[in-house]
């Protein structure tokens, strides 16, 4: 059960569930939580503030592809 919980997870793009780069998705995986949450909460982000656009392009740059090494 304790090396259950020292797993580490990996912060990853996932391409096989995107809508756009993977970005919410890869986001929604690390978090365990519904990809829709995710893409709701950054288009509401983007509308209020205008900053989730900047931020899903350096997030898209920054985060790896599922299956590559960073």
């Amino acid at each position: 059960m304790l090396r259950r919980l020292l797993v580490w997870k990996r912060l990853v793009r996932n391409v096989q569930d995107k809508k756009i780069a993977g970005v919410c998705a890869g986001l929604a995986d690390y978090l365990d939580i519904d990809p829709t949450l995710v893409r709701a909460l950054w288009i509401l982000f983007t509308l209020l503030g205008g900053s989730g656009i900047l931020a899903y392009l350096i997030l898209w740059l920054i985060i790896p592809e599922a299956g590559t090494e960073a």
